[in-house]
């Protein structure tokens, strides 16, 4: 089969970029071909046979250049041209969307459908149900852009507080809408049945949403000995919630936590924390899994809708139980009681006193660690990627028949 990957960013980045690479490389491995198309950056590792790309956008930038930022990241022309390029080359027989916006647009949704490909797009955040991709607001979960108006945004200023932003997040949301462009993907994948949920609440998604939970490469099962510390590892902003576990680290000074991780937050976690918390800064690869592996559990207390966190994942990967929020898509990973125990009251008084009766049932963590290393709810890629094809191959098949 001839897949084409369309991701903004063509390096590795974040959750969604080694999600997109990953894939990639494993359904080259067994024989397919795949193309990629994204935006122009000295750091990509992948491309297309033509070296298409679009124009780099930073807008953390200056130079004249920005002024065309706010028409270009509502419909972008250029990639809708250049996609349609690397289609009538490469020829494929789907293209699997990912993280489209603003750098390339949905534009490149309706550059396919005019040619006639079959699309599938995963999705990885709330984008097309709230325009500032997180349905959060003033701190608090926010489903108003779901339930009413598209327009809510730029009148509470939702993306960065900013007026014209929000405009331009609520003229995004209308415009699609109003072009009916999310009407030319045949499927979504969704990461967690909340998300799916979420989708179908809008009728422009209803009975085109499937679940298909991300995956985890496996990693050895055998007995480590445990550290005397708490984690928390991933991104220091304030949806993951960095500021309530600040204090509720506080106010446990008995229990040593290590944090790893970068992100807006970063000074925050520099000026407050306290003594019993240890800041290793941003941490990956080996070394990243052996602290994961060591911990005695780990902690994830975001506070937006969580969609399908890889850090809940790798950590039970690891043999490490996980608290955690219950919110989103997270409790549909976590076996309560076997694999990590969930938190319904997100104040940092909360997190305190359940950290310290966690911390102090070493009986309990033990039976959750084996659970961990035992559990077989976990998909690997090679089981991903039989079902993705699957859908793959349904795509194509609607595709032929209308």
């Amino acid at each position: 089969m001839r897949i084409l990957m369309v991701n903004k960013f063509l390096y590795p980045r974040g959750g969604a970029e080694t999600y997109v690479l990953q894939i990639g490389a494993y359904l080259q491995s067994r024989g397919h071909k795949v193309e990629y198309f994204g935006m122009r950056d000295q750091r990509n590792t992948v491309g297309n046979r033509l070296g298409l790309e679009t124009a780099a956008m930073d807008f953390r930038s200056g130079g004249l250049g920005r002024l065309w930022y706010p028409l270009r990241i509502l419909y972008s022309l250029e990639a809708k041209r250049k996609i349609q390029r690397v289609i009538r080359d490469f020829s494929p027989d789907v293209v699997h969307l990912n993280n489209i916006y603003y750098h390339l647009t949905p534009s490149v949704i309706d550059g396919a459908a005019e040619l006639g490909v079959p699309m599938v797009e995963t999705v990885h955040d709330f984008q097309m149900l709230c325009p500032n991709h997180m349905m959060l607001q003033g701190g608090e979960p926010c489903t108003r852009c779901v339930e009413g108006s598209v327009w809510s945004c730029a009148r509470r200023r939702c993306i960065h507080g900013s007026r014209v932003k929000s405009i331009l997040g609520s003229l995004e949301g209308r415009l699609y809408r109003s072009l009916g462009t999310y009407d030319k993907v045949r499927t979504f994948l969704c990461p967690s049945q909340f998300m799916a949920d979420m989708l179908q609440r809008d009728p422009r998604f209803r009975g085109r949403t499937a679940v298909l939970q991300n995956f985890i490469r496996p990693e050895p099962a055998g007995p480590v000995e445990k550290g005397d510390y708490v984690l928390y590892f991933g991104r220091l902003s304030e949806e993951k919630g960095i500021d309530r576990l600040l204090k509720a680290c506080r106010m446990t000074p008995e229990i040593p936590f290590v944090i790893a991780g970068s992100g807006p937050l970063e000074g925050l976690l520099e000026r407050e924390r306290s003594e019993n918390v240890r800041y290793v800064g941003f941490q990956e690869g080996a070394a990243l899994r052996e602290l994961v592996r060591r911990a005695r559990f780990t902690v994830y207390f975001p506070i937006w809708y969580e969609n399908c966190p890889l850090s809940v994942l790798e950590s039970q990967a690891l043999g490490t139980p996980v608290l955690a929020n219950r919110i989103g898509g997270i409790p549909e990973l976590i076996r309560e009681g076997e694999t990590g125990v969930l938190v319904d009251r997100f104040t940092p008084e909360e997190y305190a006193a359940r950290i310290r009766a966690l911390y102090r049932d070493g009986e309990r963590l033990a039976r959750m660690t084996e659970h961990c290393r035992n559990t077989t709810d976990l998909l690997d890629i090679e089981t991903y990627c039989e079902k993705l094809m699957e859908w793959y191959g349904l795509a194509g098949a609607e595709g032929r028949a209308l």
